[in-house]
């Protein structure tokens, strides 16, 4: 008979691989004059059309979205995976910014990636 700690446990290593956001494992910003193309690499346990990452998003420090990528399909075979946003246009003097992500199980998450900017 198993006991119910030890069912506990199994069910805890079982739950990461549900839980998961998408991860940012790179991100790149280049100024084009006037605005900013983002380049964005994400990794995710696609598993298909029910659980996917389906979008992340350019925030300033106090969470302002300033530009945003829709993912519209999954990408189960492709892991991690690089999609781009260009012409963002920042405010003046914004020196950094951060990436938000989204699945399409558990929604909008601070990744914590923080982009530094330079001309």
């Amino acid at each position: 008979m198993k006991t119910s700690a030890h069912i506990a446990a199994l069910l805890l290593l079982a739950a990461p691989a549900f839980a998961e956001s998408p991860k940012v494992t790179k991100a790149v910003a280049k100024s084009t004059g006037m605005g900013w193309n983002f380049s964005v690499t994400l990794e995710h346990p696609d598993t298909g059309w029910d659980h996917y990452a389906d979008g992340w998003e350019i925030v300033d420090n106090t969470g302002k979205v300033l530009g945003t990528r829709i993912l519209h399909h999954p990408h189960v075979e492709e892991q991690p995976f690089t999609r781009s946003l260009n012409n963002v246009m920042l405010p003046d003097g914004t020196r950094e910014v951060f990436v938000r992500v989204k699945c399409s199980e558990h929604g909008w998450k601070d990744s914590g990636y923080k982009i530094s900017l330079s001309r």
